[in-house]
């Protein structure tokens, strides 16, 4: 059985920081492409970040040069860093784990990340 825990949302001001955890379980996670979204309220959910399996990353624009998406496969774990937020940053954030290969794309719950101005 599959399982992506997110963890490290929470409330911050504007111009702090929060790094969320995303624990993956019932997957071979060093050849998962792993990534991050979000979703506001009345919003569609938007990818925020993914790292490959061969560690390449890419980032939606909003986000470049705040955020920092990373794994270590050795704990089954991606993070997201997060520096700088602003109150456009507050969204549902949540993991995803995908392989083209392996034919899979599987969500994390979600974690809360709120940004007061």
């Amino acid at each position: 059985q599959v399982h992506l825990v997110e963890s490290g949302g929470g409330l911050v001001q504007a111009g702090g920081s929060l790094r969320l955890s995303c624990a993956a379980s019932g997957i071979i996670f060093s050849i998962a492409d792993m990534g991050w979204y979000r979703q506001a309220p009345g919003r569609q959910r938007e990818l925020v970040a993914v790292i490959t399996r061969d560690g390449s990353t890419n980032y939606a624009s909003s986000v470049q040069g705040r955020f920092i998406i990373s794994r270590i496969n050795a704990e089954n774990t991606v993070y997201l860093q997060m520096n700088s937020l602003k109150p456009d940053d507050a969204a549902a954030y949540y993991c995803n784990a995908r392989s083209g290969l392996y034919k899979y794309n599987y969500w994390g719950q979600g974690t809360q990340v709120t940004v007061s101005s």
